[in-house]
């Protein structure tokens, strides 16, 4: 089995070039580390937040479609993307970045 971090369920090469950068360099490695650690080094590092991407990546490391992320299990992620945001960005989330989060457009810190 290939310990490549493209080799995650719904992560592909680009995906694996950023936690790479981030100093990421293994599936075994993001896999000890676990979603939101691995997700805020990639936020360290420059990535810009992206809700889908995040919840791809929870969604991948239990093995499972990216699109199978719904209803209360979805907001939950959002609530601990935001989260994780706010810690990068030193502050919660303004009024206007809450709103744009709600439709989908949320502001990139």
């Amino acid at each position: 089995m290939s310990d490549s971090i493209s080799s995650i369920r719904n992560l592909g090469p680009a995906t694996e070039k950023d936690f790479i950068a981030a100093g990421i360099t293994t599936a075994s490695q993001l896999r000890a580390l676990g979603a939101n650690a691995g997700y805020k080094k990639l936020l360290e590092s420059g990535v810009k937040p992206h809700f889908i991407a995040y919840y791809a990546l929870v969604m991948g490391l239990q093995g499972r479609p990216w699109n199978d992320c719904t209803g209360p299990e979805k907001e939950q992620l959002r609530k601990e993307f935001d989260a994780l945001k706010s810690e990068i960005s030193g502050g919660p989330l303004s009024e206007l970045e809450k709103h744009l989060n709600q439709v989908g457009v949320g502001l990139w810190r």
